[in-house]
């Protein structure tokens, strides 16, 4: 994660431990992560769409910071840092 910051990346994954990471991470504003949700139901080339279809809309929230979820039907962001729900 450290580099993927450093170097302005994005993280795409199936695996929620990196919200989690970021979630506890106080104030972290970078690597903005692209959480597929599901993604053991879709094949590879499914979700090289799904994201296709998807990143065009969150472009500029990445750009500054987002946590991403991806998912048929569904889409959810939310800004870095992570800040606890009220």
């Amino acid at each position: 994660m450290e580099y993927a910051a450093v170097n302005e990346l994005v993280i795409v994954s199936a695996d929620t431990d990196f919200g989690e990471l970021l979630a506890v991470s106080p104030g972290a504003v970078r690597p903005s992560v692209v959480l597929l949700r599901s993604a053991d139901h879709l094949t590879p080339d499914q979700q090289a769409a799904l994201l296709a279809a998807n990143l065009p809309a969150v472009a500029d929230e990445l750009k500054t910071g987002a946590l991403v979820s991806i998912a048929r039907g569904r889409l959810r962001i939310r800004s870095l840092p992570v800040r606890p729900a009220d």
